[in-house]
C-alpha cells in the first residue's frame, strides 16, 4: 500500500484486539517519528514507548478518550490499547515550531504503524502531572501527547461533513467521523478560487 492510500485508511482507532504489538514496530513508529521534519532542524523531541501490562492499565487512567460519544468511544475493558509512545518536548530546546515539530512526528508514528497493520489515535487529553510521574518524566521534558496503539477491533467510516463536526456511533456501534469536502477546503492560486 502507498503512503496516499495509507492515509485515506487512515482513521483514530479506539478498539482494540487483544494482542500485543511488537517491540520492533514501536521502535519502527519512533524511528520514522524521529525523521519527521523539524524546524531548524532542532528535533525537540523524545519518545516513550510503554508496552509492559502493568503500566499499560497505569497510562490508560490518565487519558480521556472520545468526548463527543463519552463513554461510548471509551475503550471497553478487554479492547485497550496494547501499547502507548509518549511523545515529549525537551524543554532545554528552544523551538518556537515544536506543536508543528510533534505533529509532524506523530503522523509519522500513525502512517507507519497503520502500515504495518497498526491502529492508533492521538490523544491529548491526558493528566500530564499524573503520567510524568508513572513514566518518571524529568521536569526538563513535558508530555505533548500520547499515541495509543494495538491491532483495530473496529472500522470507522469516513463520511461526507454534512452539518456538525460531531463523530457519532449508530446502532451496530460503527464509528462515523465527518469529513468536510475536498471542494470546501482546497482553493487554486487565490483564496475562493477552484
Amino acid at each position: 500500500m502507498g503512503v496516499y492510500e495509507t492515509i485515506l485508511r487512515r482513521r483514530s482507532i479506539r478498539r482494540f484486539k487483544n494482542i500485543e504489538v511488537a517491540y520492533e514496530i514501536l521502535e519502527k513508529c519512533v524511528n520514522a517519528a524521529r525523521l519527521a521534519p523539524s524546524g531548524k532542524n532542532l528535533q525537540p523531541w523524545e519518545f516513550v514507548i510503554v508496552d509492559r501490562e502493568d503500566l499499560l492499565r497505569q497510562v490508560f487512567s490518565t487519558l480521556g478518550w472520545a468526548s463527543y460519544i463519552e463513554p461510548r468511544g471509551n475503550p471497553p475493558p478487554g479492547e485497550e490499547p496494547k501499547a502507548y509512545i509518549a511523545i515529549l518536548a525537551n524543554r532545554n530546546i528552544d523551538s518556537k515550531w515544536l506543536e508543528y515539530d510533534i505533529g509532524m512526528a506523530v503522523e509519522n508514528i500513525i502512517l507507519t504503524a497503520l502500515e504495518q497493520g497498526v491502529g492508533a489515535c492521538p490523544l491529548a487529553n491526558v493528566n500530564r502531572d499524573r503520567l510524568k510521574q508513572i513514566l518518571n518524566i524529568p521536569d526538563t521534558h513535558s508530555i505533548t501527547l500520547v499515541v495509543a496503539l494495538g491491532y483495530p477491533k473496529e472500522s470507522p467510516i469516513a463520511e461526507e461533513f454534512t452539518n456538525s463536526i460531531k463523530y457519532w456511533k449508530d446502532e451496530m456501534n460503527t464509528l462515523h467521523v465527518p469529513k468536510r469536502k475536498l471542494a470546501d477546503v482546497l482553493h487554486r492560486n487565490s483564496y475562493g478560487q477552484h
